[in-house]
């Protein structure tokens, strides 16, 4: 799949969350404008909002230090998370026996693209 050419992405991996998790708050922020995703991501209730924040921060700030792009015209085109490592940890349960807790890690991936209106395209300039 080509990517555009005004596309930025960020990465943070290993991110200490269940991805099943991570994804009920991706699926609030795809297709949003990244500053109206920063402010729903700052008042969600959820733990893990924190670290979903700061990956959409890190994509804005690669997208105006690497690409000079406008930040007022990024948009989330993709918002995804993907399995990582996991942890294997084990309970003492009755009659000798124990049972496995698995505290599964995620990475977590935020793609930003410039959309121009057809209005600043046409004439240059910003109205």
């Amino acid at each position: 799949m080509p990517r555009n050419k005004n596309t930025v992405k960020a990465i943070n991996r290993n991110v200490r969350s269940s991805p099943r998790k991570v994804n009920l708050l991706l699926k609030n922020i795809r297709g949003k404008k990244a500053d109206i995703a920063i402010r729903d991501l700052s008042f969600a209730r959820q733990r893990i909002a924190f670290d979903v924040k700061k990956t959409v921060q890190s994509a804005i700030a690669n997208a105006e230090n690497n690409n000079q792009y406008d930040i007022d015209n990024l948009y989330i085109t993709e918002a995804y998370v993907g399995k990582s490592i996991v942890l294997k940890r084990f309970r003492p349960r009755a009659k000798g026996r124990a049972s496995a807790i698995k505290k599964p890690y995620s990475n977590i991936t935020i793609v930003l693209s410039e959309k121009i209106n057809k209005k600043e395209e046409l004439h240059g300039t910003k109205s």
